[in-house]
């Protein structure tokens, strides 16, 4: 029988453009290899959870300006404990037995790297964001 671990692992989806040399930190490495891969097979749930999020806000986003749409996006995934620390959870729970480990012992600097992944990816999908329906 497969063990977590694996069944994790093996549906996680390969970044052929990440490049990985002996000059990477330690946090890099960890973030090229393990918080990216998750980010891009989390993708469509970020996007739906953050969809959410708009609407348990009275859908004031989509009455902003797109300048203003990305400042929401950037305090929304920095400010609001509560949604960060979900967004975390999408995340940790992907996480392998050892890198849950090397996690617990570089937390803060690679929420900060996962965080920013997040900012990223959901100001790349600012189109998803004009449908208000949630599908």
């Amino acid at each position: 029988m497969e063990s977590r671990d694996e069944a994790l692992l093996a549906i996680r989806p390969i970044l052929p453009n990440v490049r990985f040399t002996d000059g990477m930190s330690i946090e890099e490495t960890f973030q090229n290899k393990t918080i990216r891969p998750i980010a891009k097979m989390q993708n469509d749930l970020l996007v739906a959870v953050f969809k959410n999020y708009i609407r348990k806000h009275k859908n004031v986003f989509y009455n902003l300006t797109i300048d203003k749409r990305l400042e929401y996006i950037d305090t929304a995934v920095q400010k609001d404990i509560k949604f960060r620390n979900a967004l975390k959870g999408m995340f940790i729970g992907q996480f392998s037995i050892d890198e849950y480990a090397h996690y617990v012992e570089n937390s803060s600097a690679l929420n900060k790297r996962m965080m920013n992944i997040v900012k990223e990816r959901l100001k790349n999908n600012m189109l998803e964001f004009e449908n208000k329906l949630i599908v």
